[in-house]
């Protein structure tokens, strides 16, 4: 996008102290992960970048937040908020079994809900993203991308901006690896008959 010329802004809705239920079980503070968050930021060059809820209070209990709330943030109240940044596109979570990642989907997906101008900036397309963690998910849940971004010549910079979240970084079997990600980027090329791509789910598309 930034080779396109696009302006990006990236928003994580929260970040806290966390004990990863993995091999030996490590604990990652918030400040550990904010730190790699920004070197990847950087590393992608996006044009800002912020943590909603940087507090381990609030941290993987996002379901529990009033939707409205969040809701308001992604609309209005937020540094990046819609409002604000006036996106062209805008890409949420997919749902799965992610408490976090569902509650973000479904208050991003209400704040990108039509309405007439100029009362409020609708964002012409909205994409649900892929994630290594999709293939758990109920069968009516299922994500089906429609939508395919050639990243051939981007990929080496996916992996490596991934690499930057040191603390995050699973074993190679486990589908959160770096090479899970890789066999996914590929395998979803083969989908459309490039090198490699990465899939989303075309939520709306009108220009």
């Amino acid at each position: 996008m930034k080779d396109l010329g696009a302006k990006v802004f990236v928003m994580v809705v929260s970040a806290g102290d966390l004990r990863h239920f993995s091999e030996g079980s490590p604990f990652v503070t918030c400040e550990t992960r904010e730190k790699e968050f920004q070197e990847a930021m950087e590393y992608l060059r996006v044009d800002d970048f912020e943590i909603l809820y940087p507090d381990t209070e609030r941290h993987q209990r996002l379901d529990a937040l009033p939707r409205r709330e969040m809701i308001e943030q992604f609309e209005q109240k937020a540094r990046l908020s819609m409002e604000k940044v006036e996106p062209t596109i805008v890409a949420l979570p997919a749902i799965s079994y992610n408490q976090d990642h569902e509650a973000v989907f479904r208050a991003g997906f209400t704040a990108c809900r039509p309405a007439p101008a100029p009362r409020k900036g609708v964002p012409p397309i909205v994409l649900a993203y892929d994630n290594t963690a999709l293939f758990w998910s109920m069968e009516r849940e299922k994500f089906h991308p429609n939508f395919y971004v050639d990243i051939t010549d981007y990929l080496e910079h996916k992996l490596k901006a991934l690499t930057l979240h040191k603390s995050q970084r699973k074993g190679p079997l486990h589908h959160a690896s770096i090479e899970n990600v890789e066999y996914t980027a590929r395998a979803r090329g083969r989908e459309v008959s490039v090198e490699a791509a990465e899939g989303y789910m075309c939520l709306r598309f009108s220009l």
